[in-house]
């Protein structure tokens, strides 16, 4: 059995204002990875991506899909 490899990435996420936005981004990264952990510091706007599969251009898709702004 291999090992599973985790990869993590960081966006600057503008727009988020609330716990729902908070929620949006999540299911947003989770619907592209659903094993993803999502952790996001609102005040910052940055938000922290553990995954296994996704590409950070396909993370950052979805989460432009659901109306913010992620900076390069």
């Amino acid at each position: 059995m291999q090992p599973s490899t985790t990869t993590s990435h960081d966006f600057q996420v503008q727009g988020m204002t609330c716990g729902h936005c908070e929620r949006a981004v999540t299911q947003a990264v989770q619907g592209v990875d659903p094993a993803a952990n999502v952790r996001i510091d609102r005040a910052s706007g940055n938000v922290h991506v553990e995954h296994s599969s996704a590409a950070r251009e396909a993370l950052a898709a979805a989460i432009a899909e659901e109306g913010y702004s992620v900076a390069p």
